[in-house]
């Protein structure tokens, strides 16, 4: 029913990712072309009905070190209208065939579709879309994964109304923390890739201070010169009397803009510089036609005990929605190799860590 093709034009990739519904920029060109720099490869699979792509999926390779295996992930995809039972089905059998051809121990995918809207609540109902998928998956032999790499829940905000209803939606105390900024003097302008150096120093700043590990800057280097010169990124600048405080980098492809990183120096806070820093994003989001504005993460477990609790308090003021995801599914190709894996999982990661293999 179904015609599936590989692709090797950026275009043509570029093209049909942001015309399927769940297009994201971890499924963009410029994401594999990144990737395949540190230590992975990309492969590019459409599907098409008749002539028109109806589904899409980046694969990435990483060998094992020292087996002859590899696993494969489709960050954040495959991107396809979910509600077409048909068509989901065929693209996971593809995925797994594909798997098994090319001698993977397994392949995870992010589908990026939401298990429930809102904080979790008991007895919550699943959206019909997620709970579907859901059971399509079990069906097929695929299992939520113990390696979440992306985050499962973030916040949406709508950016389709006017600014001044944007504000609106806010919790109050942001909305005066936006006008304080303001009163205060901060500033905020674009940056470029000569920022970049300064804005990576903030970065490692703030993984000191909140307790994250971050990787080499030349990773980070790397990426974000990636999407900069692809248009598909913008950093953003917060200073204070000349100095810079913090900054964020948007990443944005099709309808969509991410809120993907975020740093600061811990200075200057009493004037809010992130708060302006937020609305400045969301506004400039909304000048280049994303219609929504996901401000990347919201915790696993909704309390004061999640690693993520003080930055979703931050996150839950601009008046977006929690949209609970469904996280990372494995498909095993070799199911006792898989188990065996994922339990050295944690060691292999240390060990790649001391190399510089990580990525």
């Amino acid at each position: 029913m179904f015609k599936l093709q590989t692709t090797y034009d950026p275009a043509v990739w570029e093209r049909t990712l942001v015309s399927l519904p769940t297009a994201h920029a971890l499924q963009s060109w410029a994401w594999g072309e990144f990737k395949s720099r540190w230590g992975w490869q990309a492969e590019r699979l459409l599907w098409f009905k008749h002539d028109t792509p109806v589904a899409a999926a980046q694969i990435l390779r990483r060998a094992i070190p020292r087996t002859p295996w590899s696993f494969l992930y489709v960050s954040k995809g495959p991107a396809l209208d979910y509600r077409n039972p048909a068509l989901t089905a065929q693209v996971l059998a593809d995925l797994e065939n594909y798997a098994r051809r090319t001698r993977a121990l397994f392949i995870k995918i992010d589908p990026d579709v939401p298990r429930a809207y809102g904080e979790p609540q008991p007895g919550q109902p699943l959206e019909p879309v997620g709970q579907a998928t859901l059971d399509l998956l079990a069906q097929r032999g695929w299992r939520f994964s113990p390696e979440q790499i992306q985050f499962r829940n973030t916040v949406l905000i709508n950016l389709t109304p006017e600014p001044e209803a944007l504000l609106e939606a806010m919790k109050p105390k942001w909305r005066y923390n936006i006008r304080l900024a303001e009163r205060k003097g901060v500033t905020i302008q674009p940056g470029s890739a000569a920022n970049l150096p300064t804005f990576y120093a903030m970065y490692a700043q703030t993984a000191a201070r909140d307790g994250f590990l971050i990787r080499p800057a030349a990773y980070y280097q790397d990426v974000w010169q990636q999407f900069l010169a692809a248009g598909q990124a913008e950093l953003l600048l917060a200073s204070v009397e000349g100095q810079v405080v913090s900054g964020l980098i948007l990443f944005i492809f099709g309808p969509t803009a991410w809120y993907m990183y975020g740093a600061s120096t811990g200075q200057r806070r009493e004037t809010m510089p992130n708060h302006l820093l937020q609305w400045a994003a969301i506004c400039r989001a909304r000048e280049r036609n994303c219609c929504i504005y996901d401000m990347w993460g919201a915790p696993d477990v909704f309390n004061e005990d999640d690693r993520m609790a003080g930055v979703y308090r931050f996150k839950s003021g601009f008046g977006g929605q929690v949209v609970q995801g469904l996280g990372a599914f494995d498909y095993p190709v070799n199911r006792p190799m898989y188990w065996a894996f994922i339990t050295a999982l944690p060691r292999l990661r240390a060990w790649m860590k001391r190399r510089g293999e990580d990525s």
